[in-house]
């Protein structure tokens, strides 16, 4: 019995993927779940298990082969026939869309390659720092400032006067940006989205904030920010309107019993959105470190399949780039998305008086297919009361 090897879908964003390493031989044995093949896309490099004991019968995609997700990798023989392909897939063949790629003594990711292009970086004077040593992305931008400090140390000689401006430039479209592209019009076609809007007032966890900054930083190691207390007031509002955490189908419904949550990260080559499963479970400083965590590993390309895939519900923290409001657009198959704006000092009128309050928009994005206005308002307003009340002995 012969066994696919597939190329996974490795978030929602991620079109295609760039065969690293083979860990196993043709004729080799592999047990079920040994780690058989590297992958690397334009987000993640992952180790990718056999789903079958057996022999390793025929690799499709050679190394520096990148496929389409869904497309067959190689073929594992549970009956240990090595070398037999099943009928339809001569040996000689590729599936569609795949693209060959020579043997090279050393490989590089595309979004190191892209980088070095754009840069006129020679990449075999990178030193890389990453597995076997290959070059990573944060290798080649060392290199590259390196470079810059070296060359402004470097007295310049009679310049060449800089070339006339084009009135128009090309760029290409990478993978990844062409992959976020059709998700978000998928997900604006398939869903009717709807953002509503809520003030939220920070001032109590702003100045919380403020007092504990030093001391928290020293305990666990990583900033106080705002987003782990927007994170837990949305898993508490999650827990009491559970339709927030479905999604809609044609069989109907879909209520998910996990609180999984996706924490949208930003890339200079695009977005990922890495998960924190189980969120409902996890203490407010399990859910800080975490964060911290997965968005460092994010930016680094060094997060595992499982820690992109299957959010229930994300947050935007959108507001850390000077936004104040936005109408996020929603994860498919997730049913809504909060952004959370910049905390902004202001007068605000309290009880007929004006206050400098430290204020903030909650924008969720929601599918109007199964959420109405008011059950959205009133998960905001818990998501609110939450964030203005905030227990702060569970901030440990």
């Amino acid at each position: 019995m012969l066994t696919e090897i597939v190329m996974p879908q490795m978030g929602e964003s991620v079109a295609e993927g760039t065969v690293v390493t083979w860990l196993k031989k043709v004729g080799e044995a592999v047990a079920k779940d040994e780690p058989l093949v590297a992958i690397s896309t334009d987000k993640v490099d992952v180790e990718i298990p056999s789903p079958a004991a057996g022999i390793l019968a025929q690799i499709v995609v050679q190394e520096g082969g990148t496929a389409p997700v869904e497309a067959v990798l190689a073929y594992i023989d549970e009956a240990s026939h090595a070398g037999a392909v099943p009928p339809g897939r001569p040996v000689v063949e590729q599936p569609e869309g795949i693209q060959a790629a020579a043997p090279a003594t050393r490989w590089y990711s595309p979004a190191v390659l892209e980088l070095a292009k754009e840069h006129g970086v020679d990449l075999t004077q990178v030193k890389g720092t990453g597995a076997e040593g290959r070059v990573t992305r944060k290798d080649l931008l060392d290199f590259i400032a390196m470079r810059s400090q070296a060359t402004a140390a470097t007295p310049r000689v009679s310049p060449a006067p800089p070339a006339p401006p084009a009135e128009e430039q090309i760029l290409p479209i990478s993978p990844m940006r062409k992959a976020i592209a059709e998700h978000m019009v998928r997900s604006k076609q398939t869903a009717p989205h709807v953002t509503q809007i809520h003030e939220a007032d920070m001032t109590a966890v702003d100045k919380y904030r403020q007092a504990h900054h030093e001391t928290f930083l020293k305990r666990t190691g990583i900033t106080l920010t705002f987003l782990p207390f927007v994170v837990k007031a949305t898993v508490d509002g999650l827990r009491a309107y559970p339709l927030m955490n479905a999604s809609y189908t044609r069989e109907g419904i879909i209520v998910k019993q996990a609180i999984n949550i996706g924490i949208a990260v930003s890339l200079e080559e695009g977005l990922i959105v890495p998960v924190l499963r189980d969120a409902d479970k996890k203490s407010f400083l399990t859910l800080a470190t975490q964060m911290t965590d997965l968005a460092a590993r994010a930016r680094d390309k060094r997060l595992s399949l499982e820690e992109v895939y299957q959010g229930t519900f994300t947050v935007n923290n959108f507001g850390a780039f000077g936004t104040l409001i936005g109408t996020p657009i929603i994860v498919q198959p997730q049913a809504a998305i909060l952004g959370f704006g910049k905390v902004v000092r202001r007068p605000v009128v309290i009880d007929d008086a004006v206050a400098i309050r430290s204020m903030a928009y909650l924008c969720l994005s929601y599918d109007h297919r199964l959420i109405d206005g008011a059950y959205a308002g009133a998960f905001l307003n818990h998501v609110q009361a939450t964030l203005e009340r905030f227990d702060f002995s569970i901030v440990r």
